[in-house]
């Protein structure tokens, strides 16, 4: 029987609004209230990945930046923390300067950019010396992001040249040239080790949860490792190709209420 469930936020749970349903949210509430575990899993920090689970009233554990946290908010807590080489990211920062984007760091705490962007209180401006701020920060994932494609794809062939560091999500034009161009184009770097799937294991484990009683839902190919992970995988019907390839069931896509129409199946099962 599954008793933990890993969903994806970004093109899985929210539509392109960034909207969640309260027909979705209905049937979370329904399914932590049988004793099902729900966790959001999110390449978005720590902070952000919170809020929205409390939002939705999900479990207490979530998943941030790429795997790179696994945090308990009811208890404010760390369960584990893959944190990046201060020289990688000193060095990506220099990257992100040269070329005058637009670099994020996110660590347990906060959300840390150079170019402040949103004004609710979800980012902090680096105000301090950067090396000062690196050093006395733990930082599990950086992000460079800026309105030109072509600035962040220079970036990116020198991001790839780099050991134990590589990029957990690209903005899709920088991997399939038919793809349009966004208004912002990102991408997301932390260590080679960390990832979605070895977050949900470490997490499994620490509840003593086997994987194969797991289930995981995701759109994107930062949500392959978690799928490879669990026993039973869910790709959304908007899904990369690649998504596709290790799901067991493909539901309805973000915008038709997928994640709902799945967990509907599974709270009637219980």
């Amino acid at each position: 029987m599954y008793k933990i469930i890993f969903i994806d936020i970004d093109g899985t749970l929210r539509n392109n609004k960034k909207e969640i349903s309260q027909r979705c949210k209905n049937v979370i509430n329904n399914l932590v209230n049988k004793g099902m575990i729900i966790v959001l899993t999110s390449g978005r920090p720590n902070n952000y990945t919170e809020k929205i689970s409390r939002e939705i009233n999900a479990s207490q554990y979530i998943i941030s930046s790429n795997g790179g946290n696994v945090y308990d908010y009811y208890n404010r807590k760390n369960l584990y923390t893959n944190v990046m080489d201060k020289k990688d990211v000193l060095k990506l920062y220099n990257l992100a300067e040269e070329a005058g984007v637009r670099f994020i760091m996110n660590t347990d705490k906060s959300r840390v950019v150079t170019k402040l962007k949103h004004y609710d209180g979800s980012e902090i401006e680096l105000k301090q010396d950067i090396e000062t701020f690196v050093n006395n920060n733990d930082i599990t994932q950086c992000v460079i992001s800026d309105q030109d494609f072509y600035k962040v794809k220079k970036i990116k062939e020198k991001v790839v040249l780099m050991d134990n560091i590589e990029i957990k999500y690209q903005a899709k034009k920088l991997i399939d040239e038919n793809e349009s161009i966004t208004e912002s184009t990102t991408i997301d770097i932390a260590n080679i080790t960390s990832s979605k799937g070895n977050a949900v294991k470490h997490l499994c484990d620490l509840l003593k949860i086997d994987t194969k009683d797991a289930i995981a839902i995701g759109d994107d190919n930062n949500d392959i490792s978690m799928l490879k992970t669990v026993g039973y995988a869910v790709a959304m019907d908007n899904a990369t190709v690649g998504v596709k390839e290790y799901a067991n069931e493909i539901t309805k896509s973000n915008e038709e209420d997928g994640v709902a129409i799945f967990l509907e199946k599974i709270n009637n099962n219980i």
